[in-house]
């Protein structure tokens, strides 16, 4: 059987996640996320995060609440910043701009986005004598980890976010592989740290375990009004909702989510130190779930029939970097097949 590594959701869902939904099937409950599971739920998240006041709400996918939290969020005549290689500018076949948001992008740095950037975007547009011509910026968006599996620190996050407060635009942290961050040899912060150094962030379900679903989290709960009607007009209420309740309480109930996020790390760099131990490079030093090494065309296709990955970019010289996925379902084994696989590079 083909080994799958190019991405981090082709499975269905951890067993222990499968198995709450098991025991609770046969329950009847309140639709529309109103039930007693998401309840539940919502009070570990916030207790987590260490925000007794925060705003907690599941929607069913990561599109669905990107476009939901920044539609809810910006002004009409507002956009939203973005690395140019963040997920909303160059994944999700333009759902912000559908949603009447314009996104503002800048340039990347191993995907991340800079404080410095911020501020220099935010200079630029007020020193424009006709910038009530122009899209004005309304929030920042970040992905952690990025989209090339880079991680942002606590000196990074903690300097974005200070242009942000000083620019009053609101900082929203996409964490669809939230865990894989958090577990990141470079990451110097707790998710409770986290949450106080944005107003808007999400933790990821559907890439880490669960079989669908993303919590929204407000550490500026001022910010979700009326955000269960933004919900429900983009599509992201799901009907019955405590199915997404139960995956998040047994991901946080004792641990799940972070074990989950540390073993998919640790098999990651093992792929890593392996492909770097046979002489390859890689396109960016990633410390999380996502590696990307330079390889040739050949070589790839001669990987393909038992190893799938993705393709990142091209070169002139027929080589390409490539992503590797790890997720919860990833063994030792499946580590070892590959680079069992893969020649040195002489």
């Amino acid at each position: 059987m083909m080994k799958r590594f190019e991405s981090d959701y082709l499975e269905g869902a951890h067993p222990d996640v499968l198995r709450a939904l098991i025991e609770t099937n046969g329950e009847q409950t309140p639709g529309y996320g109103e039930d007693p599971h998401c309840e539940a739920a919502r009070a570990l998240l916030r207790e987590r995060c260490a925000l007794p006041e925060g705003e907690v709400q599941f929607l069913v996918g990561g599109t669905q609440v990107n476009r939901t939290v920044i539609a809810s969020i910006l002004r009409p005549h507002q956009g939203v910043v973005a690395a140019d290689t963040g997920h909303i500018a160059a994944h999700e076949t333009g759902a912000i701009e559908n949603s009447g948001h314009k996104v503002l992008t800048v340039p990347n740095t191993d995907g991340k986005l800079a404080a410095a950037q911020v501020e220099e975007l935010c200079r630029a547009h007020y020193a424009d004598a006709s910038f009530e011509h122009t899209v004005q910026p309304g929030m920042v968006y970040i992905s952690n980890p990025t989209e090339f599996g880079t991680v942002y620190t606590r000196g990074e996050l903690e300097a974005l976010h200070a242009v942000c407060k000083a620019r009053h635009l609101p900082l929203f942290i996409d964490g669809a592989r939230l865990g894989a961050a958090l577990y990141s040899p470079v990451c110097d912060y707790t998710l409770a740290d986290m949450a106080h150094m944005c107003e808007v962030f999400t933790i990821g379900g559907t890439k880490m375990g669960l079989l669908f679903g993303e919590a929204a989290v407000f550490s500026a709960p001022e910010l979700a009004k009326d955000f269960r009607y933004f919900i429900k007009q983009n599509g992201g209420m799901l009907a019955k909702g405590r199915l997404l309740g139960v995956q998040f309480y047994a991901a946080f109930k004792d641990g799940l989510y972070d074990r989950i996020g540390a073993e998919e790390v640790r098999l990651a760099l093992r792929l890593r130190d392996g492909f770097r131990a046979r002489g390859w490079t890689f396109l960016v030093e990633s410390p999380s779930n996502q590696q990307f090494p330079i390889l040739p065309d050949a070589l790839i296709e001669r990987l393909k029939p038992e190893f799938s990955c993705s393709h990142t970019q091209s070169f002139p010289n027929g080589m390409s970097a490539v992503r590797f996925c790890t997720s919860w379902a990833t063994t030792d084994a499946d580590i070892d097949a590959l680079l069992d696989a893969v020649p040195i590079n002489a």
